[in-house]
Order: structure tokens, then C-alpha cells, then sequence
């Protein structure tokens, strides 16, 4: 998912997404969102966050994910959805978090590049703004385990 930001300053910033990593919460053609930073700043993320993120292989590009496990935490992912239904376990280790795409399917996340650093973070997105219809929260929405 490619990330246009439209407008910056300490405490939010304005994002547009493009791609289909994170369909169906977010469209191909590019939904416009606000994310905050504070929360980041005092460690206020959980699972089921949608996240703003520096790509941990190519550190200009800024990426949407969902936050699926904190440090401690014991993830399971299908490794290659495409092809198997193969599940692994890992443990989140200190000080990284694990994200997905919520299209499985289409998403470069954790499942290939591993735990992320937790200073990659950069926000922690709240709603989306555009197109109008969908305008509203996004807070925890869509998670892929209600017990999380």
C-alpha cells in the first residue's frame, strides 16, 4: 500500500492510500485518512491499530498496515496464503511489532520482511475522510481475531 501524505505537523497527519494491501478497509483507488501520533509517542497502540509505518527494507516509503502483536506476543500467520495453508508461530520480540495487510493476499508485511521496530512507527491512523461515504472511524475495525 503506497502512501501520499497531503498535510504534516507534530501531532497528525493527513494520508492518502493507494494499493491493495489493506482492501477491503481500504480501496485500489486511494482513501484519504487521518492518523495521529501521540499514541504512538506513549506507547497507546494494540492489536487491531491500523498503523503508519516506515518501510523496514526501503526506509523512504512510509506504509498502512494493521498491528497484529506487540513485543511478547505469540503471532500465527498463513505463510504463503497463495499457495498452502501452512501456519507458523512466532513471538514478537522486544522493542518490534507485527503487521499485516488485511488483504492477506496482496500485502508485503511481516510474513516477509519479520518483526518490525517499533521506532518505524510513525502513527496511528483513526479515520478515514475520503470518499464521503465511507468518511468515519477506523478505530480497531476489521480485526481478524475478535480476541485480540
Amino acid at each position: 500500500m503506497k502512501i501520499l501524505r497531503i498535510g504534516s505537523n507534530r501531532c497528525k497527519t493527513q494520508n492518502k492510500a493507494y494499493g491493495p494491501s489493506m482492501i477491503p478497509t481500504f480501496n485500489l483507488t486511494g482513501d484519504m485518512f487521518l492518523a495521529e501520533r501521540l499514541s504512538i509517542k506513549f506507547g497507546k497502540v494494540g492489536p487491531g491499530d491500523i498503523v503508519l509505518l516506515r518501510s523496514p527494507e526501503s526506509p523512504r516509503k512510509v506504509m498502512v498496515k494493521r498491528l497484529l502483536g506487540l513485543e511478547s506476543h505469540s503471532v500465527t500467520y498463513v505463510v504463503d496464503p497463495m499457495n498452502s495453508d501452512r501456519c507458523d508461530t512466532i513471538v514478537v520480540p522486544k522493542g518490534h511489532v507485527w503487521v499485516e495487510g488485511d488483504n492477506i493476499y496482496n500485502s508485503r508485511d511481516s510474513r516477509q520482511f519479520g518483526p518490525v521496530p517499533y521506532s518505524l512507527l510513525e502513527g496511528k491512523v483513526f479515520c478515514k475522510i475520503w470518499p464521503p461515504k465511507e468518511f468515519g472511524s477506523l478505530m480497531k475495525s476489521g480485526m481478524k481475531d475478535p480476541d485480540l
